[in-house]
């Protein structure tokens, strides 16, 4: 996301840095267990307007995870995170494995791999995607299903990029977190 980054939707200019702040507010405090009523006073906005904001933001959870990352400076740590949270598919490179994933093959080789690799996702039902946003895009558009994105920034990237380890368990534990409690209820 750029920053700063103005619409000018008719007469009116949005500031999306702004909106972004209010929204990140909005779930702060209602991640603190303040309820919408008092969110709404709090931040002179409708209580509908919250709602629609956790709405929005909700993450449907299922009984399955995938994880996909690249380039990833700590690809080797987060994949051992994986496998101690026993996730059955998780594809996580650096930039030179996500290099040579590609190099020397036939195109038709790897694009029947690419085809492969989409049906198995399909099978899962939320994929944590750590990546640019273009490939973020491209996953939205292949995959009918719940895609949780940790953005590297914008497309291309060429260095590898540093994921703190603590914060990917806290995705991984919500995500497990929230889907245990929706089949145990």
């Amino acid at each position: 996301m750029e920053p700063g980054k103005v619409f000018r939707i008719g007469e009116k200019m949005i500031s999306l840095d702004k909106a972004n702040r209010l929204v990140e507010r909005v779930l702060e405090l209602r991640e603190q267990g303040v309820s919408q009523q008092e969110v709404s006073k709090r931040l002179h906005i409708d209580r509908s307007l919250v709602s629609r904001i956790e709405t929005i933001g909700e993450i449907r959870k299922g009984s399955r995870v995938a994880v996909i990352g690249f380039p990833l400076a700590n690809a080797d740590q987060l994949s051992d995170i994986c496998r101690d949270y026993g996730l059955d598919f998780f594809l996580l490179l650096d930039n030179e494995k996500r290099w040579d994933l590609v190099r020397d093959q036939q195109a038709l080789d790897f694009f029947n791999r690419m085809f492969e690799m989409i049906a198995r996702l399909r099978e899962f039902d939320t994929l944590i995607m750590i990546s640019s946003e273009k490939w973020h895009h491209l996953a939205e558009a292949l995959l009918d299903i719940q895609i949780i994105y940790l953005n590297l920034g914008a497309t291309p990237i060429q260095e590898d990029c540093f994921i703190d380890p603590k914060y990917f368990k806290k995705v991984l534990d919500l995500v497990i977190e929230t889907q245990k409690g929706e089949h145990q209820g």
